[in-house]
């Protein structure tokens, strides 16, 4: 099976490395592509830096058991990785994209804005088969928290086999050592999510962001709460399609014979 390993904090990423590494030893091909500089927040954005038409990347020899593997840094976001991957800007196209390991989970509405798991509704709609994985290492900067890259990696191991079908496994693992884990849970999109964006500083011309995780309050059932009591909290979500039970009164029925252009 031919797999592309994208993420969107970069191509240095440790977690990036983790999760192509579990690949390779798990016998796929394996290449991987990702930005060449942290592109977090960027969903499915295809956006790229370009000279004359041509999409700026660079050859790059990973570490240890991954210096065999294909590596690419691309001036792009990773959803626009993924499209020219499956367009074949880097060897044949792949069967399944694995996306991560993000720093940071990817919970409840912030799959909208993640650029991790963007790249992986980006691969479900080009063909693929996807997988987003993130850790829930803390955004405080106080935290002298170690990753855990190499839980994260082995959940993406044991999960593979799932990948099934049109839709993309979004995946959230506690930050402990594998054997700490309580296990795996399915769960629902948290409604609000224990990340919150919050309003740091206003003033004149400017405002400043932060992000705060809250560690009370998650939905009884949901990824939130389920990744905050310790289990890898495992949610198949399916890319935007049409919402066929919201009813448009006074629109043609659409049952209806389309004419014309």
């Amino acid at each position: 099976m031919r797999i592309l390993v994208t993420n969107d904090d970069g191509i240095d990423s440790p977690g990036l490395h983790a999760l192509a590494a579990t690949a390779v030893r798990f016998g796929h091909e394996v290449v991987v592509a990702a930005p060449a500089k942290e592109a977090s927040g960027a969903s499915a954005s295809l956006t790229a830096v370009d000279a004359g038409g041509r999409i700026a990347m660079a050859e790059r020899m990973l570490p240890g058991v991954l210096s065999a593997v294909p590596a690419f840094a691309v001036s792009a976001s990773p959803a626009f990785i993924v499209l020219i991957a499956t367009r074949g800007a880097f060897g044949e196209p792949p069967d399944v994209v694995l996306s991560g390991i993000n720093r940071g989970p990817n919970t409840g509405a912030a799959v909208l804005h993640s650029g991790t798991v963007g790249a992986a509704f980006t691969a479900v709609d080009n063909g693929c088969r996807a997988m987003a994985v993130s850790l829930a290492v803390s955004f405080d900067p106080r935290s002298d928290a170690v990753p855990h890259w190499d839980t994260a990696a082995e959940v993406a191991g044991d999960l593979m086999p799932l990948l099934t079908g049109p839709f993309v496994l979004n995946v959230n693992v506690p930050n402990v050592e594998a054997g700490a884990l309580r296990g795996y849970r399915r769960a629902h999109l948290a409604e609000f999510g224990t990340v919150q964006m919050t309003l740091l500083e206003q003033g004149h011309g400017y405002v400043r962001m932060s992000l705060e995780q809250l560690d009370s309050g998650a939905e009884p059932g949901s990824d939130d709460a389920w990744l905050l009591d310790g289990y890898v909290a495992v949610t198949p979500i399916r890319p935007p399609h049409e919402a066929v039970d919201v009813p448009l009164p006074g629109l043609v029925d659409p049952a209806g014979d389309h004419v014309g252009g």
